[in-house]
């Protein structure tokens, strides 16, 4: 059963560039509201943690690295059938696939620093969101 509400993390690459507030309001004029939002910065070991179930795949180590190596933007948010919608909106891994419009194909610099992460079912919009926030610290 489809939920209304996903997970995303405005990913180091972006948030450097200072793409922030473009992508949270290409976020909102497409329908989803916040519900919860912080920046914050992942240890490599936290990292590690979150991309767990990438732990056996050869990226995972720069990925791990690449997450840890600044500040990123975590947010849950809300909308009608909101990981499908949302993942149509950040568009493709690799930004040179993904559709003009999207959050990757105008913010992405590559397939690892591509803006945005996005999740990719419900049950993973839970988990991550959870990762992130305290049911203290969400929007009821």
């Amino acid at each position: 059963m489809a939920t209304n509400r996903t997970f995303t993390m405005i990913k180091p690459d972006a948030f450097e560039a200072g793409n922030t507030g473009a992508i949270l309001k290409m976020i909102e004029n497409a329908g989803f509201k916040i519900m919860a939002m912080k920046a914050t910065q992942l240890t490599p070991q936290l990292a590690g943690k979150f991309y767990e179930v990438h732990k056996e795949r050869p990226f995972y180590a720069d990925l791990c690295g690449y997450m840890s190596s600044g500040p990123i933007v975590a947010v849950i948010l809300e909308k009608d059938n909101a990981v499908e919608d949302f993942r149509t909106l950040i568009g493709a891994t690799n930004p040179a696939n993904a559709a003009d419009g999207t959050i990757r194909k105008i913010f992405a610099k590559s397939i690892e620093a591509n803006a945005v992460h996005g999740s990719d079912s419900d049950e993973n919009a839970a988990l991550e969101g959870n990762f992130f926030f305290s049911q203290a610290e969400r929007v009821s």
